[in-house]
């Protein structure tokens, strides 16, 4: 967990890809359940966002 925080802080790629990823799945499923109106309204912006940030972080350092 330390290098995990250590990774964010210090703007390492691995970190970031993770949390980037994480986003993109959490997205899809926002995008993919049917109870929650508001989750559904937002699925794109969060998956949009994932994916954007994914493509910055593969610029970072490893």
């Amino acid at each position: 967990m330390r290098d995990f925080v250590n990774g964010i802080l210090r703007l390492r790629r691995g970190p970031w890809e993770m949390v980037a990823s994480g986003l993109i799945a959490l997205g899809v499923v926002m995008l993919m359940q049917p109870f929650v109106l508001w989750a559904f309204t937002y699925s794109f912006i969060i998956t949009l966002t994932g994916t954007v940030m994914f493509i910055v972080v593969s610029h970072f350092p490893e």
